[in-house]
């Protein structure tokens, strides 16, 4: 098995998508990688929170990081897609009080989020452990009209990391 095969070179499985959380067999994956001595990373868009609380709950998740894509208000126009918001709350809440590692991250990109939405989504998650910008980086996309979307100077991503500090324990620009 894939596993066995690298006991020894691997230490984690970092569980990604897609959203991971729409699989019906998550829980039962994760159990199998832990039976196994491996820890687990789950990357989410924090759609499913009752998924999310299962894993939790069952202890089958060593790190958490959540995708936040918009303040709540611009979600829908953001993602492009209606988003069930209360969902997206319920599983900041459940990650920040039950995950026992984790990190929320927002990649920005200039025309979609201004500073003030930057800075709204770290109201949101107020007290979280870690947030990460991520840089956006116009290369290969999905659809070829962010290959011309203007991206933040690093200049403007320091002057929002230190915005952030006054909501959020520690904030990274990657």
């Amino acid at each position: 098995d894939f596993f066995e095969r690298r006991r020894g070179k691997l230490d984690a499985c970092v569980i990604t998508g897609g959203e991971p959380c729409l699989q019906k067999d998550l829980a039962q994956f994760m159990k199998e990688i832990k039976k196994k001595g491996f820890l687990v990373k789950l990357d989410t868009n924090g759609s499913k929170p009752d998924v999310v609380k299962t894993c939790l709950d069952k202890g089958l998740v060593d790190y958490i990081a959540m995708d936040i894509k918009a303040p709540l208000g611009k979600y829908n126009q953001v993602a492009g897609v209606d988003v069930d918001t209360k969902a997206i709350e319920k599983s900041i809440e459940l990650i920040m009080t039950s995950a026992p590692n984790y990190e929320f991250r927002t990649t920005v990109v200039k025309s979609l989020l201004t500073e003030d939405d930057i800075i709204e989504i770290g109201t949101i998650i107020r007290g979280a452990r870690l947030y990460i910008i991520q840089k956006f980086v116009a290369s290969k996309t999905l659809d070829d009209d962010y290959l011309t979307k203007e991206t933040y100077s690093d200049e403007d991503l320091d002057r929002i990391k230190l915005r952030l500090t006054r909501t959020v324990k520690s904030c990274i620009v990657r």
